[in-house]
């Protein structure tokens, strides 16, 4: 789908205002119900925001610590703001609903030194209905060029000691379970960091926009106070500035439920429209994989007796692909370089796999082979190798490539989150995009709305996947890991989870195995949103169960309108998605390990219309723990005044399919 955008925008400049020392500025939200006030105390900038009276974030400070420089901390004046609304509605050509409104009202402060340098900055506030975004800008100026922050002083003041799941900074790739703690309780942090008030709020604090900067984490410093750690370079700087220059937005989605948490809009808004004048490649879609087999150990990722990435695999796979209406294939393993996981080659096939003959048989049944390119976390020598890595895939119709960088740091030495690796990722993708290539990212930096920029950015793990569930030596993600992401990595953006194991005998690492029933893996497909999504269990155990691997070959990746019905983090969700190409809606409904009645108004179906439901539940014998394999699919008749009742087995869910009956 070509990219539309409907262009409603209104900006109205309220004034431009000379501001004295001392002085509060206050920005409303759209709908009046939030303000965000920025002021100066004893020189110190601080901002506050409130929400129909009541305080969201008390008086917090912010400002920067410099390298071989005056700190930009204190000694500060308001000089003048400058007040602006907004008001557009815009189409993703991928996403979970079509149109997205953004409507904000932005206040921008310029923000000066009294004396000495007089270095000044901008900070611009935009507040929306559903939260807030403000960033640091920084202009071009005699007194500061290139600069080198050691700190950044952004504070978050909450009122309460708030439930938060997070979590830890140093955890590797973003790939750990998510812990309840109050906020005091909190070691550094990755964002998004998700919390729960006293009072039933829901909070989020992420970024927007993370562009040639670092990472940022979160640590607490004071009671229920928590301030920005950056991801330092292996030097210990925490990043290179140049002015002019911008701060990624610091982000925090409000919400009266865990469901309106997902239904945000807030990151992508603060990021830039589509660059790309061409977006007609960009597709997204559903893919297999020779992938879980390795996980397995049926195949290996090297050349050898049982080497999974051979042309007659990759040409079986590319049958059953073509037989039940999957876009592509992924293969690992394909090239060189596999046995040291060091100097991978991104050109060289090994011996027993024909890049050509694979992709040219594809073409032939409407499959695309998916490519493949697992770093081993050397940056250098993928670099040195992006162009012509991406031309032969071009010259042989591949457009979707799977990146990876395993490994705890970047060439030895950088984090996964820090500038270094910031730079490089934003390399890779604007560079694919020449070349006509969609990515699918692993081992990232936490996703930050980028892919509103450049679509092809498509989507991206950070994540603790369903890999973890072939060899986690703590017995694979329990059950309510699914029931927790989609408040917390789940607002950063697209996850590749890789959903969809129908057999759960793990014979390559007993006691580590699927913590699931059967129906759950079904509900993963619409709960957990990706544009290009992999079915991820091997094609026979696909083959073997063709009545629940109807759903997901009929399940969409690309979604109209979203709607969380019901949802409690770390217990359970509900989720309803409508089909972008046809009347068809789509429920995922998951449990953790505790049973449940999930209980479902169908309030989203058009009214005055009979739709077939096709429901695909929990046996009455499942569980995830003693019979996972029990499923039950049955059909009934409903309207939107229906009230489904189905009940759901510990580690269990509900997928249902609705389609019209004329």
């Amino acid at each position: 789908m070509n990219l539309g955008v409907k262009y409603l925008a209104l900006c109205l400049v309220a004034g431009l205002v000379a501001c004295k020392s001392g002085e509060r500025y206050e920005e409303k939200s759209p709908n009046t119900k939030m303000t965000a006030t920025l002021g100066i105390d004893q020189g110190q900038i601080y901002y506050e925001v409130t929400r129909e009276g009541h305080p969201i974030v008390n008086k917090s400070f912010l400002g920067f610590k410099l390298k071989d420089a005056p700190d930009l901390a204190s000694g500060f004046v308001l000089k003048e703001v400058v007040h602006t609304s907004f008001n557009n509605t815009w189409q993703q050509i991928w996403g979970e609903v079509l149109e997205v409104n953004e409507i904000y009202n932005e206040m921008k402060i310029r923000v000066e030194e009294k004396g000495g340098l007089q270095r000044y900055f901008f900070i611009t506030f935009r507040l929306f209905n559903d939260g807030f975004g403000f960033r640091y800008e920084f202009p071009e100026q005699k007194n500061l060029t290139d600069f080198v922050i050691m700190d950044e002083l952004t504070e978050f003041a909450l009122p309460s000691n708030h439930t938060a799941w997070s979590i830890p900074y140093d955890i590797e790739s973003y790939e750990g379970l998510y812990r309840q703690t109050a906020i005091n309780e909190l070691d550094t942090v990755n964002t998004p960091l998700t919390m729960k008030t006293s009072e039933g709020l829901y909070l989020s604090i992420h970024e927007a926009n993370l562009t040639n900067y670092a990472g940022m984490n979160l640590y607490p410093v004071a009671n229920n106070k928590l301030k920005v750690y950056l991801t330092p370079w292996s030097t210990g700087e925490k990043v290179f500035m140049k002015a002019p220059g911008n701060t990624p937005w610091r982000t925090m989605i409000i919400a009266d439920s865990a469901g309106d948490l997902m239904l945000s809009r807030l990151m992508l808004n603060l990021n830039e429209p589509c660059r790309l004048e061409d977006t007609s490649w960009i597709k997204p879609g559903r893919y297999i994989g020779i992938w879980w087999g390795m996980h397995m150990k049926k195949y290996s990722w090297h050349e050898g007796p049982i080497h999974g990435a051979t042309t007659a695999n990759t040409k079986r796979y590319i049958d059953f692909a073509a037989k039940h209406g999957f876009a592509g294939v992924l293969v690992e393993g394909w090239n060189k370089g596999w046995d040291d996981w060091r100097n991978f080659s991104f050109t060289e096939s090994y011996s027993d796999f024909n890049l050509k003959e694979v992709t040219e048989y594809g073409a032939q049944r409407g499959v695309r082979l998916i490519g493949h390119h697992e770093t081993g976390g050397n940056v250098d020598n993928y670099e040195a190798q992006l162009d012509s890595a991406f031309e032969i895939y071009q010259k042989y119709g591949v457009n979707i490539v799977k990146t990876g960088y395993v490994g705890t740091l970047l060439n030895g030495k950088e984090k996964h989150s820090g500038q270094f690796a910031v730079r490089h990722y934003r390399n890779v993708f604007e560079k694919a995009a020449k070349y006509h290539i969609m990515i699918d990212n692993h081992e990232p930096v936490m996703p930050t709305g980028l892919q509103r920029t450049f679509p092809n950015l498509m989507t991206q793990e950070g994540v603790r996947g369903q890999e973890w569930n072939a060899w986690a030596k703590d017995g694979g993600n329990p059950p309510n890991h699914t029931t927790i992401i989609p408040f917390t990595r789940g607002l950063a953006g697209p996850m590749d989870f890789t959903p969809g194991i129908f057999n759960f005998d793990n014979t390559a690492m007993p006691g580590t195995r699927v913590q699931t029933t059967l129906a759950k893996q079904l509900a993963l497909f619409v709960v957990l949103y990706s544009p290009l999504q992999m079915a991820a269990d091997m094609i026979e155990n696909y083959e073997k169960n063709p009545e629940p691997f109807e759903f997901i070959t009929s399940c969409p990746v690309n979604w109209a309108k979203t709607e969380v019905p019901e949802a409690e983090i770390g217990r359970y969700v509900t989720v309803a998605r409508k089909d972008r190409n046809s009347d068809n809606w789509f429920v995922g409904s998951i449990t953790n390990e505790s049973e449940r009645e999930m209980r479902l108004p169908l309030h989203f179906l058009d009214e005055k219309t009979t739709y077939e439901a096709k429901i695909f539940r929990d046996g009455k014998d499942a569980s995830y723990l003693t019979n996972p394999y029990s499923i039950a699919i049955e059909e009934t008749q409903v309207t939107a005044d229906s009230v489904l009742m189905i009940h759901q087995a510990k580690g269990g869910g509900t997928a249902i399919f609705f389609r019209k009956t004329n």
